[in-house]
C-alpha cells in the first residue's frame, strides 16, 4: 500500500508490535488527509488479525497536497513523498507520477517517491493540478500497484493588487446640482481568492477630486460632495480614485484610475445685449427680405440652454421690418417687410427683444431670462427708377382696330424728389412681332400692325420707363394685352369632300355628310347654314337638307344617272355663319358616278369603258396612239428650226424707250445731305420749326413748291397713325427699298402749282391720255414732256 512523505512508521502510528507493509492490504493502514497521516480507528484494529489471512482488493486511496505559490527560492519546492507499503527500502521500487504538469511543473525521485516542483506556480493562472502515481517493479517493469489519483492544490498569497478593467472613466453631472447626487460607479477586481483571507478584499478612497467629490470605499459610487458647482466657473474636473486590498490594511497592494468628469450645462445664467442702443442704416430701394442689420445677446450657457428668440416689441417701424433668429449663430436680423420710401420717411424706431425659449423652473429666480435694445434705421435716399400706377395693365381691344389706334395710356413718375422727365419704350424681346408702338413722351400704346385674334390672341408685352437725366434708371411694367374676336372669316368645309353615286341609285338617296369650321369664335357658339348655292339653286340632280347641327345631308333627286353620259358633278354648297356681319362661302362638293353591284357596292367609277367604240380593237387603239406620237415630233421639228433662224432685229430708235438713258443733274448728298431735311420734324412734329432750311451745297434750278402749302398741313396730328401705316406696309412688301425717315415734299396736292398728279380720274386709255402739261412745268420735267408729249401718228407709247 501507498504512504505519504509525512507519515511515521506504521508501527508507531498504530502501536502494532509487527510490520505492517504488506503488499496489498492498504485497510490495514493509514489514509492521507490533508498531506498528514491519521491513525487507524479501533475498528480497523479489531479487524487486522482476521484480515491477515484474507487476500484484499488492491486499490489507491489519496487525498490532497498542498503547495504555496510565487515561491522563489533557487532550490526545487519539496511538494510531498510517496511511498508504497511493498516499498523495503532496497530499490527495487520504481515510482513513476504522470498527468497534468508531470516532469514539466512537477517531478518524482523514482527511487524515494519524493515529488518536487521544479517551477514558479501562480494560483491565478492555475489553482490545482491532477496527477497519477504507479509503483512498478524495477526489474520486471511490472506494476506492483494499480494505478491511483491524487491532487496538489496551490495555496494563494496576497501577491495582486486591484485593476480597473473599465478605466479610464467618463463621466457627467449637471451643474449646480445638489450635494450627494450620484455621478458614476468604479468597480476595481483583485485577482486573489476572495475565500482566503483578506487578499481580495478592497476599499474604495479619492485621492484627487476633493472637495468638489466623494467615493463610497465599499461600493466605489462617486458622488458630488459640494454645491453650486458652475459650469461657467469651470467645467472639467479629474478625479483620481483609489482601490486597496487586505481591507485597506497596512501591507495591502492598490491600484487607482482616472475619472474626467465634465458639468453639463442647464439654464441658470439670463441673456443680456452687450449694448443697449443700434444705429443701422438701409437704402430705401432694398427689396423685401433685404438685410438691414444684426443684434445679438450674450448667453453664458450652451446648446439649447443658449438658444435665443428675437420679437420687435415696440416702435413705429412694426409693419415695415422684420425680425428672425438665425439657429446656428443665434443671432436677430433685422429685415425689410414692406418698400421703404425715402420721400415718406426718413427713419424708424423699433425696440427688440431677446428671450430664452427653453426655461427651468428652478432656476427662475435667477431671471428675468430676456432682455431688450433699441435699433434706430435711418433710411438713405437713392436715384430710383420710374414707378409705373397701376403696376400692371390689363387691355381688351377688338381684332380689327385700326393700325395706329391707342388702346391704352401707360403712366410712370419719377419717385425721386427731382422728379425728371419719363421716355417711354418696349421691351421687343416681349414683342418680337412689333405689334405695338408707344409714344415715347406720352406713353400712348398704339397698334403698329393688324391684330388678328385667329393668330395671336394674347400678347403680353413690357413697356420700359427711363430717366430723361439718367438712362441707367429705367423701370418697367407689363401688359397684357387681349385680342377680343370679330367676325372676320367666313366658314370652310372642315375638310374635301367627293362623293359616289351608283348609276342605279334611287332619288332621295343620301350620298355625303358634310360640316364646316370657322376659325372665329363667337361668344353664343358656332352656328353654321347650309344651302345651295345661287347658281346651283334648281339644280335637278342633287338637293340639300339642313340638318340645323351644323351639318348638312346631300341628297339624290333623281335616279338613272349613267357613266357615259356624264361621269362627274360638280355641287356649289353656301356655307355661311351665325356672326355679326354675317359671312359666307362656297365650297363644291365633287359627286361621282360610280357602277355599283346590287347591293350597292362600288365596283367602276372609270368612264373610259363606255367612250371608246364597241368595235375598235387593241391594234386599231395602238396604231392610233403611234400617228399621234410621230405627229408630235414633226411638230417640234419644225419649231426647233423656225428658232434657229435669225431675223434681225430693227426697232426705230424713238421707239426704243427702254434704251433711254434719263439723266438728272440733280443729286443727293448721300449721308453727308444734312441739309435737306430736319430730322427733328420725324421725333415730333408739333416742334418742327416753320422756318424753311436752305441748301449750302447747291441751288435749287426751281423754287420750292412748299411755299404754296398752307403750312397748318405741317401739324397734323395723324401723323404717328401715317407713319405706323406706312412702316407696316413696307416691312410686308418684301421688294421695297428699306428707309429711315419719311420726308413731305407735299409738291402737289391742294395748294400745288402741279396740282393733283393723282391717276385716279384719268381716263383708262392711253389714247386719250394727254402730257402736253408737262412742258408748262419747267425745265425738270423737260425730259419726261419729251418722252411722253406728242408724237406722231406712228408712234406708239411705251
Amino acid at each position: 500500500m501507498w504512504t505519504s512523505g509525512r507519515m511515521r512508521n506504521a508501527k508507531n502510528l498504530l502501536g502494532l508490535g509487527m510490520s505492517l507493509y504488506f503488499w496489498g492490504l492498504m485497510d490495514l493502514t493509514t489514509t492521507v488527509l490533508s498531506g498528514s497521516a491519521r491513525p487507524l480507528t479501533e475498528g480497523q484494529e479489531d479487524n487486522l488479525s482476521d484480515k491477515l489471512h484474507q487476500r484484499m482488493k488492491r486499490s489507491w486511496v489519496w487525498n490532497q497536497f498542498f503547495v504555496l505559490e510565487e515561491y522563489t527560492g533557487t532550490d526545487p519546492l519539496y511538494v510531498g513523498k510517496l511511498h508504497s507499503d511493498m516499498d523495503r527500502g532496497d530499490g527495487s521500487i520504481k515510482y513513476i507520477l504522470s498527468g497534468e504538469g508531470a516532469g514539466i511543473v512537477f517531478t518524482i525521485d523514482d527511487t524515494t517517491g519524493d515529488i518536487h516542483a521544479i517551477q514558479r506556480l501562480d494560483r491565478e493562472e492555475r489553482s490545482q493540478y491532477t496527477l497519477r502515481a504507479q509503483a512498478l517493479d524495477r526489474r520486471t517493469g511490472r506494476p506492483m500497484e494499480p494505478e491511483s489519483e491524487f491532487i496538489i492544490k496551490i495555496q494563494d498569497i496576497n501577491d495582486n493588487e486591484p485593476k480597473f478593467l473599465d478605466g479610464p472613466y467618463v463621466a457627467s453631472v449637471p451643474e449646480m446640482s445638489p450635494v450627494g447626487t450620484s455621478v458614476i460607479q468604479v468597480t476595481a477586481t483583485d485577482a486573489d481568492d476572495p475565500t482566503y483571507g483578506n487578499s481580495a478584499r478592497v476599499v474604495y478612497s479619492i485621492l484627487q477630486g476633493q472637495p468638489y467629490f466623494s467615493v463610497d470605499s465599499r461600493t466605489g459610487l462617486i458622488r458630488t460632495a459640494l454645491m453650486n458647482m458652475d459650469r461657467e466657473a469651470k467645467e472639467y474636473y479629474e478625479v483620481i480614485i483609489q482601490a486597496k486590498d487586505m481591507g485597506g490594511q497596512l501591507g495591502g497592494l492598490a491600484g487607482t484610475t482616472t475619472v474626467n468628469i465634465t458639468l453639463s450645462d442647464v439654464n441658470d445664467n439670463p441673456p443680456r445685449f452687450p449694448q443697449k442702443h443700434y444705429q443701422m442704416s438701409v437704402l430705401e430701394s432694398a427689396p423685401v427680405s433685404s438685410t438691414v442689420g444684426r443684434v445679438v445677446a450674450k448667453d453664458l450657457d450652451e446648446g439649447i440652454n443658449a438658444e435665443m428668440k428675437y420679437s420687435l416689441v415696440d416702435g413705429d417701424g412694426l409693419d415695415v421690418f422684420d425680425i428672425n433668429t438665425d439657429p446656428n449663430y443665434q443671432v436677430g436680423i433685422i429685415t425689410v417687410r414692406k418698400p421703404l420710401s425715402f420721400e415718406s420717411k426718413k427713419s424708424y424706431t423699433l425696440k427688440v427683444e431677446g428671450a430664452n425659449p427653453h426655461l427651468e423652473m428652478r432656476f427662475l429666480n435667477l431671471g428675468p431670462f430676456r432682455d431688450t435694445t433699441t435699433v434706430h434705421i435711418t433710411v438713405e435716399d437713392v436715384d430710383e427708377p420710374p414707378v409705373f400706377e397701376p403696376s400692371f395693365y390689363f387691355v381688351e381691344v377688338p381684332e380689327d382696330v385700326e393700325i395706329g389706334t391707342t388702346i391704352q395710356t401707360i403712366t410712370a413718375k419719377d419717385p425721386d424728389v427731382t422728379n425728371n422727365s419719363i421716355r417711354y419704350s418696349i421691351d421687343r424681346s416681349s414683342d418680337p412681332g412689333r405689334f405695338f408702338y408707344v409714344d415715347i413722351t406720352s406713353g400712348a400704346l398704339m397698334t403698329a400692325r393688324p391684330l388678328d385674334r385667329e393668330d395671336v390672341s394674347w400678347h403680353n408685352i413690357t413697356v420700359l420707363a427711363m430717366e430723361l437725366n439718367n438712362p441707367s434708371q429705367v423701370g418697367s411694367v407689363s401688359v397684357t394685352v387681349k385680342v377680343l374676336d370679330v367676325n372676320d372669316n367666313a366658314p370652310e368645309f372642315a375638310r374635301f369632300y367627293e362623293a359616289f353615286v351608283c348609276e342605279n341609285a334611287k332619288a332621295g338617296q343620301l350620298i355625303q355628310t358634310v360640316s364646316a369650321i370657322d376659325r372665329d369664335d363667337p361668344q353664343d357658339g358656332q352656328h353654321f347654314y347650309y344651302s345651295l348655292a345661287p347658281e346651283a339653286a334648281n339644280n335637278p340632280n342633287f338637293t340639300l337638307r339642313d340638318n340645323q347641327d351644323n351639318t348638312a345631308w346631300i341628297l339624290t333627286r333623281r335616279s338613272g344617272f349613267r357613266q357615259h353620259e356624264q361621269n362627274t358633278f360638280y355641287l356649289p354648297i353656301l356655307i355661311s355663319d351665325n356672326g355679326r356681319p354675317v359671312l359666307s362661302s362656297t365650297g363644291t362638293l365633287t359627286v361621282h358616278v360610280c357602277s355599283c353591284d346590287d347591293d350597292g357596292m362600288v365596283m367602276s367609277c372609270n368612264a373610259e369603258a363606255y367612250v371608246l367604240p364597241v368595235s375598235l380593237s387593241r391594234g386599231a387603239l395602238i396604231a392610233i396612239l403611234a400617228c399621234i406620237f410621230v405627229l408630235l415630233v414633226l411638230v417640234l421639228l419644225i419649231l426647233s428650226m423656225r428658232r434657229q433662224r435669225k431675223q434681225p432685229y430693227i426697232i426705230d430708235e424713238e421707239e426704243n424707250i427702254h434704251e433711254n438713258i434719263v439723266r438728272y443733274d440733280d443729286e443727293g448728298g448721300g449721308e453727308e445731305d444734312t441739309e435737306a431735311f430736319d430730322i427733328a420734324a420725324m421725333w415730333n412734329p408739333r416742334e418742327a420749326q416753320l422756318v424753311v432750311k436752305n441748301r449750302q451745297d447747291m441751288l435749287p434750278e426751281i423754287e420750292s413748291l412748299s411755299r404754296y402749302v398752307p403750312q397748318a398741313c405741317v401739324m397734323d396730328n395723324n401723323v404717328h397713325n401715317y407713319v405706323l401705316a406706312k412702316l407696316y406696309e413696307a416691312d410686308m412688301d418684301l421688294w421695297a427699298p428699306p428707309f429711315d425717315s419719311l420726308q413731305t415734299y407735299m409738291f402737289e396736292g391742294n395748294g400745288s402749282v402741279a396740282e393733283s398728279l393723282s391717276s385716279l380720274q384719268s381716263v383708262t386709255t392711253d389714247s386719250d391720255q394727254s402730257y402736253d402739261y408737262l412742258t408748262d412745268w419747267g425745265p425738270r420735267f423737260k425730259k419726261l414732256a419729251e418722252m411722253y408729249g406728242a408724237t406722231d401718228s406712228s408712234g406708239a407709247l411705251w
